[in-house]
């Protein structure tokens, strides 16, 4: 284990700046705002102030105020800050991002959960937290062979925690692929003593048991079930192109920092709870931070294969005996891309802690950080001595 500083080269910011200098726009309908994808004006202007006023050297001290380190597990790197409690009662805890974010989606709650008293909170609801980075994203290693899925993400991350980093017992979080990671954990070391409950904003497991001798959906299911057959006709097509032609997309979106730009920050505005005006919820140096991580790191590719990598893992249904047994919780922001009522999650989960939240997206940690933090703290009370 090392000791890490985020320290992005002159050459690779120049390099950056030279191509956001040389952009071929291409054409909009006039008046089409958001309809067909990114609106052209709204990212003329972000990039302008990408390239004028944005400022990567203030926001690298900032994140290198968090307290980085690298490992090598099974020969692969992973990247995490690991923020521990003054108070030694605290609760270790692995906090896992999805897509398209990378670890700064967890900066707001890192401090509100590792020094609850310098935020408000009573020092008892303490976590040790550990918010490594997705293989191929950001500051960990691109892979360099397939079948590092949510799965194998959550042996590493097992390993992270109980050799690397030497906890006996530890809580999980995640939201969009961190929830498959969070799952994973649950699935794959339920009859251990490791993992003390998971706690997630979106369901990610690979189907609700539906076949001979379960129970009939209830309403609240199949509007979910409608609900989620809209969003996919509207809103999946990046999901299938993840997930069967990752390789193609990539040429465009790792040589042009406006086509990444462009595929990114519609994300953000469609899944968040930003009523069409995404710095509503997210700043330009908000976006950008993120997006510059991915620029740097050069792991555009390797985030979005991910996808084709948890398709033999997410594409089929689990069998009835499958269930997570573990104890789990389900924090349901409305304006997430799923919303799924309890009795959806309770086929696949051993909800034991259920909160449906007034207001909120899918990037939770950044639109609503004391909500979301409130709530782990919350469920984890009872696992406290």
């Amino acid at each position: 284990m090392k000791k890490f500083e985020i320290n992005i080269s002159d050459e690779i910011l120049d390099d950056l700046k030279y191509r956001l200098d040389r952009v071929r726009w291409p054409d909009e309908i006039p008046g089409s705002g958001w309809m067909h994808g990114t609106n052209l004006e709204y990212l003329k202007e972000l990039v302008e102030y990408w390239k004028t006023d944005f400022d990567w050297r203030k926001h690298e001290d900032s994140l290198n105020k968090f307290t980085h380190f690298t490992t090598n597990i099974e020969d692969f790197k992973i990247h995490f800050i690991h923020e521990k409690s003054p108070n030694k009662n605290a609760i270790p805890i692995v906090i896992t991002h999805g897509w398209p974010s990378t670890f700064y989606e967890m900066h707001k709650i890192i401090p509100l959960l590792s020094n609850p008293e310098k935020n408000g909170g009573d020092p008892k609801d303490s976590f040790d937290v550990v918010a490594p980075s997705l293989p191929g994203y950001g500051f960990s290693s691109r892979p360099t062979k397939s079948g590092l899925n949510v799965r194998e993400t959550a042996k590493l991350w097992n390993s992270l925690m109980t050799t690397t980093l030497g906890y006996e017992k530890y809580a999980a979080h995640g939201g969009d692929i961190g929830a498959g990671v969070t799952t994973q954990l649950g699935y794959l070391y339920s009859n251990s003593d490791n993992i003390i409950g998971l706690h997630f904003t979106a369901l990610n497991r690979p189907g609700a048991y539906l076949g001979e001798g379960s129970k009939d959906l209830t309403k609240a299911e199949i509007n979910h079930v409608k609900q989620q057959e809209k969003w996919n006709h509207e809103e999946a097509a990046y999901n299938r192109m993840h997930s069967t032609r990752p390789q193609t997309l990539s040429y465009g979106l790792n040589d042009s920092p406006i086509g990444l730009a462009g595929w990114i920050v519609e994300k953000y505005r469609a899944w968040s709870d930003c009523e069409g005006d995404i710095e509503s919820r997210f700043s330009k140096d908000d976006l950008l931070i993120n997006l510059t991580i991915y620029w740097a790191t050069e792991t555009i590719n390797s985030s979005i294969r991910m996808y084709f990598e948890n398709y033999p893992v997410t594409g089929g249904s689990f069998e009835k005996s499958d269930k997570i047994t573990i104890p789990t919780a389900g924090a349901i922001f409305p304006h997430d891309i799923a919303t799924p009522p309890r009795e959806w999650a309770e086929r696949s989960y051993n909800i034991v802690h259920w909160t449906e939240m007034p207001k909120g997206g899918h990037f939770a940690a950044m639109e609503e950080p004391e909500m979301l933090v409130n709530d782990i703290r919350d469920f984890y009370r009872q696992f406290r001595n």
